[in-house]
């Protein structure tokens, strides 16, 4: 799958992981909540050593800030930047071209998919 979606996302300047970030992040912003690196890891089951360079790249590219929460010094908040929500408009389109892509009929891929989530969460401890 990353290799389908490498081309799509190089037009954007992203790697597959750093997509799921996004992806993550745009749905919680049209949300109005809170993102922390601990839940962003959770969401995403990536540990902090995988996470936190991802972030750091998202940063120095300028799609997302990275600050310590005033509440509480052990937590890291990630907020889109102007240049982070506005991609968020480019990239809308990469789940439809890959789709066509695919050849599979939208219904069957959503089995699909659900059969996944299914299994993810049977092999996942204590869920």
């Amino acid at each position: 799958m990353t290799s389908l979606y490498r081309p799509l996302l190089a037009e954007l300047g992203l790697t597959y992981p750093q997509y799921l970030v996004m992806l993550v992040l745009w749905e919680a912003e049209a949300a109005g909540q809170e993102v922390s690196v601990s839940w962003l890891g959770r969401r995403l089951r990536l540990d902090s050593g995988t996470l936190t360079p991802l972030l750091k790249r998202l940063a120095a590219a300028d799609l997302v800030t990275r600050q310590r929460s005033g509440a509480d010094e052990r937590v890291v908040t990630i907020a889109l930047t102007p240049q982070g929500r506005d991609l968020k408009a480019r990239a809308k389109d990469v789940p439809v071209r890959l789709l066509c892509q695919s050849g599979m009929a939208p219904e069957r891929l959503q089995a699909l998919r659900e059969e996944l989530k299914t299994l993810l969460s049977l092999m996942t401890p204590g869920s």
